[in-house]
């Protein structure tokens, strides 16, 4: 498995400054409003932020372990927040430990995502949940990476289609999507104000075309069921014989004794060679 250095580099070393411009900002209330929503009513025990410390991305959960991991010092320093610095693809965690993980952009800056993934994959508990925020390649902003015009230091776009396909491989069930974002990655705020009808429009009438995307993964564990050998298989029981008042009512007429339950006395049927003799013992008297 390929190791990310902990050190500074060109995707990370700009971000915090385009996070600060408007088209940042406007990216930042966003996802931290969808974050939130997506978290609230996520439970366990341990949840862990990776990445994008400018995102309080646990902030509405109310797990009792919440971390934050990095892979270099963010700059400027996440004050009152508890800081692992480690490499998203070798996450110090055991198998099956954390409930919840958050990646904010964290596969557009890994070095390989795919081996994020699987890392994710392992540490969650079975039913455990990922949420995952990124670039939607199919909107104005992935149309302004393609020509080249900007976001060169927020890493390659992944749609969430082929998000959603790495997902499946590993066993993840999709729960939700989400988009927003619709404004164009304008460089003033009062340009950006401008474009801001454009938001309610594209909710209702293009919603998949929005620069960001969440989407809410669940990790599903196939059960399994033991078959004993066909030799270890217990012999078939017996019916028990259960006594019924309609049982015994009938085994009562049959000795001649009149049932509770009977409207009539009922009699049994005389042994072969006593009918003869019946009639004839009737036939004297």
């Amino acid at each position: 498995m390929s190791s990310t250095p902990l050190h500074h580099d060109s995707k990370n070393d700009s971000l915090p400054d385009w996070l600060a411009s408007p088209a940042g900002r406007y990216l930042c209330a966003w996802e931290q409003t969808y974050l939130d929503r997506a978290v609230i009513d996520v439970f366990g025990f341990h949840a862990l932020q990776l990445g994008l410390p400018a995102l309080d991305a646990l902030q509405a959960n109310r797990m009792p372990h919440r971390w934050l991991a990095c892979d270099a010092r963010p700059e400027p320093w996440p004050l009152g927040r508890e800081l692992l610095l480690t490499n998203y693809e070798a996450l110090p965690f055991p198998d099956a430990s954390l409930d919840l993980l958050v990646l904010p952009h964290t596969l557009e800056l890994s070095y390989d995502p795919h081996a994020t993934l699987r890392e994710v994959q392992r540490v969650l508990v079975p039913e455990g949940r990922v949420v995952i925020c990124g670039f939607n390649p199919n909107s104005l902003w992935g149309a302004s990476k393609s020509c080249r015009r900007g976001f060169s230091q927020v890493g390659d776009f992944i749609g969430q289609r082929r998000l959603r396909d790495w997902l499946q491989l590993l066993s993840f069930e999709i729960e939700s999507t989400s988009f927003g974002c619709y404004r164009p990655a304008v460089k003033t705020q009062r340009w950006l104000q401008r474009w801001d009808w454009i938001d309610e429009a594209g909710v209702r009438w293009w919603p998949i075309l929005g620069a960001v995307y969440g989407m809410v993964a669940v990790k599903r564990v196939h059960g399994m069921r033991l078959l004993s050998p066909a030799w270890k298989r217990a012999l078939p029981r017996t019916a028990a014989v259960v006594t019924t008042a309609s049982n015994t009512a009938s085994h009562t007429a049959s000795k001649g004794i009149m049932s509770p339950h009977a409207r009539h006395f009922v009699y049994s049927l005389p042994p072969e060679g006593a009918q003869a003799s019946f009639e004839a013992a009737r036939q004297e008297a």
